[in-house]
């Protein structure tokens, strides 16, 4: 069986309101928040004894979600807020945005800074890294005229 659809992407965050308040921000929608506990969360992550708040906030197109957790108990075991983009595992999320010098406008005034540059990739796509609260690494693209196929120009470079 294949997989049906992606659900969400979970964030692991300290601050939960100031989390919540950068991805409104950004355009996403807070779909509800609630605190997570008792032995049956702990049997889904590995993680015995967790209490944890959540909030999930939608894109606006309805089809992902992000997932904030403030973990209360046990205390955060590491942080990679501060790893630089090659290392491994999961490390971003990108969204694709209507105006990027905007985006990052709206997104400074609440301590996102730019990890390095916005480049023009291929007349097709501006992007940039940022990173948002407590470090979060996002991705922003800006895509530029009509593309010529369906194809993810992303692709074609690899």
């Amino acid at each position: 069986m294949k997989v049906k659809r992606m659900d969400n992407v979970g964030i692991v965050v300290k601050d939960i309101d100031a989390a919540i308040q950068f991805f409104t921000e950004l355009g996403l929608t807070l779909e509800g928040r609630m605190p997570i506990d008792g032995e049956w969360a702990g049997r889904v992550t590995g993680v015995r004894g967790q209490r944890v708040e959540i909030a999930m906030m939608r894109t606006p197109d309805g089809h992902s979600r992000i997932e904030l957790s403030r973990f209360d108990a046990p205390a955060v075991e590491s942080d990679h807020r501060t790893a630089p983009v090659n290392s491994l595992g999961y490390m971003r999320v990108m969204f694709t945005v209507e105006d990027i010098d905007d985006t990052l406008a709206r997104l400074s005034k609440l301590g996102a800074t730019l990890v390095d540059e916005v480049v023009n990739y291929e007349n097709i796509y501006r992007l940039c890294y940022i990173r948002g609260p407590e470090g979060i690494l996002i991705g922003l693209a800006q895509q530029l005229g009509q593309q010529t196929s369906r194809e993810n120009p992303m692709e074609r470079k690899r």
